[in-house]
This record gives structure tokens, C-alpha cells and sequence, in this order.
């Protein structure tokens, strides 16, 4: 899977990942990427991380478990980079932002959108916060009932916790697993 993820966005919504970006911009993109590191190692998954203003960034490759760091260009947000690389990578890809226009986008391309704060959440802990708001949510006009099952999560919750779930630290990576005959 493809995680494309709002950096500051991200490191704005952690207490932990905040008190690093007060120390310098760069201590606060350097505690992302370690935090992304072994996540990527253990399921495989690429992390492109997206930051605002143009810079240069750690770059491990576009392989399988890296993790790499984009800026946006000049005149440019790191936001339209997220919607533009959500719009080419489409299904199998997911956005990680609290932004909602950021979160539109990616559900507008067919990828999974998911808050930062769970994403932050279950990189550290292994489950997501219940307790906290989305402000961006809060703003968002109300939607029409729901059809179906009214106690079944929206599609959209279903497939950002399954994206989620390939987040925890005792799941393994496909084919890592030992399958035999029992002897």
C-alpha cells in the first residue's frame, strides 16, 4: 500500500511530534520520518511524506518499506501535491490528513482517507483515539440519512481502518509468515 501523508499536518496533530517541530522545522520532519521508518520495515508499505516550501528531503527510494520526503515547489501547497498524487495513484492508496479539502481530494481520486490524528495514533499505540475531535469535521454540512444498516461503519470508515490495521506493530507482513505442514 501507498500512504501519502500531510507531514505538518501530521506533526501538528501530535503533542510528542509538535515539541520537535518547536525546537526547528527540521527536528519536527526528522521525528516523522523515524517515527514512519519502522512501519514501512515491518509491512512493506511505501511513505511519501509531503511538506510545505521547497527543500531537500531524505529519500530512500521508491521501493517496497521506503519511506521518502516530497516538498512542494515554489507557488505551489503541499496540499495540491497531495490531491495531484492522490488523483494518480487512485485505489490502493491512502491520504493521511485532518484537512478536509485534502480528505475530499483523496476520496474524489478513489483513495482512503484517513485523519491524522488516528493515523499518529496507531503508528504510536497501536489503536486509534476515540476521544478526539476532528475540527475540519465539525465545519462539514450535515449528511443526508444513511441507507442501509444504520449500526454498520460508512464504506469509507470500513476502508480507513482497514488501512489502519496494516499499521499495527503485531501484524505481520505478507509472506513473512511460516506456513508449512505443521512439522
Amino acid at each position: 500500500m501507498r500512504w501519502l501523508i500531510d507531514g505538518y499536518n501530521v506533526i501538528r496533530r501530535d503533542a510528542l511530534l509538535a515539541s520537535r517541530e518547536l525546537e526547528s522545522l527540521q527536528a519536527g520532519r526528522e521525528a516523522l520520518l523515524r517515527l514512519l521508518g519502522p512501519a514501512a520495515q515491518r509491512t512493506g508499505d511505501q511513505f511519501v511524506v509531503v511538506f510545505d516550501g521547497a527543500g531537500i528531503g531524505r529519500v530512500s527510494g521508491e521501493r517496497p518499506g521506503a519511506v521518502r520526503a516530497l516538498f512542494s515547489r515554489p507557488g505551489e501547497t503541499a496540499d495540491q501535491v497531495l490531491a495531484r498524487l492522490a488523483a494518480r495513484a487512485g485505489a490502493g492508496t491512502a491520504v493521511v490528513s485532518s484537512d478536509r479539502a485534502v480528505r475530499q481530494a483523496a476520496v474524489r481520486a478513489g483513495a482512503i482517507a484517513v485523519a491524522a490524528e488516528e493515523f499518529v495514533s496507531r503508528l504510536t499505540r497501536g489503536s486509534p483515539g476515540m476521544d478526539e475531535v476532528d475540527k475540519d469535521e465539525e465545519e462539514e454540512e450535515p449528511l443526508p440519512p444513511q441507507k442501509g444498516n444504520p449500526r454498520r461503519a460508512k464504506k469509507r470508515e470500513r476502508n480507513a481502518q482497514r488501512a489502519l490495521a496494516r499499521l499495527d506493530p503485531g501484524r505481520r507482513r505478507p509472506g513473512s509468515g511460516v506456513s508449512g505442514c505443521g512439522h
